[in-house]
């Protein structure tokens, strides 16, 4: 079974989502973006959510971890969370 390994930074709205993807790519560090800025309990580990397998994460979530590329910052990404700024780390078949 596929497993993937993602970090992320959860924000309420898809403007902030911009606006630290831009600073993610000006050359600021995603850990301490995620620390200072998700609110998801995955920011006190710089977004970090491990391992999982496909269907474990809501769907958009999901769709972006099973299909996207490895070690690029995707997003935003709307759910019924907020926007999320999603780095695939990992993927296997």
């Amino acid at each position: 079974m596929p497993r993937a390994a993602a970090r992320h930074i959860l924000v309420a709205t898809e403007e902030q989502a911009n606006d630290l993807k831009q600073q993610i790519a000006d050359g600021a560090d995603f850990a301490e973006i995620a620390r200072t800025y998700s609110s998801c309990p995955s920011g006190h580990d710089g977004g970090d959510l491990g391992v999982f397998a496909p269907g474990q994460m809501v769907r958009e979530f999901n769709d972006v971890c099973f299909n996207e590329a490895v070690g690029v910052v995707h997003g935003p990404v709307k759910t019924q969370f907020g926007y999320h700024l999603i780095e695939v780390t990992m993927r296997d078949e």
